[in-house]
């Protein structure tokens, strides 16, 4: 079966296509469950982002596509979260009790700055990247032990501009995962990093073995923005996975995982 969870629609104002044209392309290519997970309302970074309102409208979209496509392919409503350590007020009430079939957290800020994002790049120059890699890991381990979302969207993802952690950190990138295992969380093979500078998805293949040891269950995702980049990469996420030795992926529904054969 073949799944993809991670998703976005124009109403992050940086994704472009309709859901009617995301879904007819994964129809194209075979996909069994797909899932919509644009960027969640946050009085934060709001240039990237649906606004609060139009959660509603969102929501519609998704449902709409749901009863047109059921006979087709199973479509499934998240959203991606943005976990910044300190600041998880900004983390709405609502988005929490939304009946989503899943939410996925995502660190994409240390502190105030947008690390991958290119028009913040320079930052990178003022920074100690082994303190970087420290804070990330530390986000994500919190961000699991909120217990709020279901997956870790796209663990490394520091690495986007050709930052690898050394191996000094394994040592925190191994208790990160633990945490991850701990509280139940699933581990998304996210296929966007092929068309970023690091060239390779996230996360690499040396944590994706630490996972499978740990049995950390996965989930993939193509992370898609545009219509081209639906199901981009998959194959090799794919490969890469059951190389390792995965067998099987993990879809939600009402927040209810479905594991199911690869």
């Amino acid at each position: 079966m073949r799944i993809d969870l991670h998703n976005h629609t124009i109403l992050c104002n940086h994704a472009q296509g309709s859901v009617d044209e995301y879904i007819t392309k994964a129809i194209e290519l075979g996909v069994d469950v797909y899932g919509f997970s644009c960027h969640s309302p946050m009085d934060f970074d709001s240039k990237y982002r649906m606004k609060s309102e139009e959660l509603v409208t969102y929501s519609q979209m998704i449902s709409n596509a749901q009863n047109k496509y059921q006979d087709k392919i199973l479509i499934l409503m998240g959203l991606e979260v943005d976990f910044i350590c300190n600041r998880e007020n900004l983390i709405e009430k609502r988005i929490l009790e939304y009946p989503f079939d899943y939410l996925i957290g995502s660190v994409h800020f240390l502190d105030e700055w947008g690390f991958d994002n290119p028009e913040f790049m320079a930052e990178y120059a003022k920074r100690n990247l082994e303190e970087c890699w420290e804070k990330y890991l530390k986000a994500i381990a919190k961000m699991a032990q909120s217990n709020l979302f279901q997956i870790v969207g796209h663990f490394d993802l520091l690495k986007i501009f050709n930052h690898s952690p050394n191996q000094k950190l394994y040592q925190n990138i191994q208790k990160t995962l633990e945490n991850i295992r701990d509280n139940k969380m699933v581990l998304e093979i996210n296929a966007s990093g092929f068309h970023k500078p690091i060239k390779e998805q996230y996360p690499s293949i040396e944590i994706l073995k630490i996972a499978k040891k740990m049995e950390i269950p996965i989930t993939f995702g193509s992370d898609a923005h545009s219509v081209d980049q639906v199901g981009f990469g998959y194959e090799e996420c794919l490969k890469i996975a059951k190389n390792i030795g995965y067998k099987k992926a993990v879809y939600f529904k009402k927040k209810i995982p479905h594991m199911v054969e690869i």
